[in-house]
């Protein structure tokens, strides 16, 4: 989304920013997962990633789907996980962060792992008259633990935009 901006804002009416930020992790942290992903393969690194992604919650009462998203994850081709990797890894929106001129919503699990609360709110800090919510009981993908609340929060967004596009 935040690409999209920078490319094509006048195609953008509002964004809806989930567990994201302007620069996500170092280029160090990146080469080492592209590296282990086309080495050792996904799954050498697969539960490090589930707890990132998932809440202890999720972890103690929801084993069976932890382990599809898991499957998932592993059967990710190497080449294309690294590929993702290296564009995240490259991916630096920090100075399009501030240019946003569309009513945005910042939102984050209170135990994500991958994007801390923290990171997400300095995202929403630099665009001007952002919204940021966090959404407790939720790692990093709040539409599988916390969907409803998700929903509420986009609903609620979407319900408060402008009618005639600007």
């Amino acid at each position: 989304a935040q690409c999209l901006y920078k490319t094509r804002p006048d195609l953008i009416e509002g964004l809806i920013l989930c567990d994201t930020a302007a620069k996500i992790g170092t280029a160090e942290m990146w080469n080492g997962r592209i590296n282990a992903a086309l080495s050792e393969g996904i799954a050498s690194f697969a539960d490090d990633v589930m707890r990132k992604w998932f809440t202890p919650d999720f972890h103690k009462n929801r084993s069976e789907e932890l382990a599809g998203y898991k499957t998932m994850l592993t059967r990710q081709d190497p080449a294309g996980y690294a590929a993702a990797c290296a564009s995240i890894r490259d991916a630096d929106f920090t100075a399009t962060t501030a240019a946003i001129k569309v009513p945005t919503l910042c939102i984050v699990g209170d135990q994500d792992g991958s994007t801390p609360p923290e990171l997400v709110e300095s995202l929403a800090r630099s665009i001007p008259a952002a919204r940021f919510e966090v959404i407790a009981g939720a790692g990093h993908i709040p539409c599988v633990e916390q969907p409803e609340r998700l929903a509420g929060l986009i609903r609620g967004f979407l319900n408060d935009m402008p009618r005639e596009r600007t």
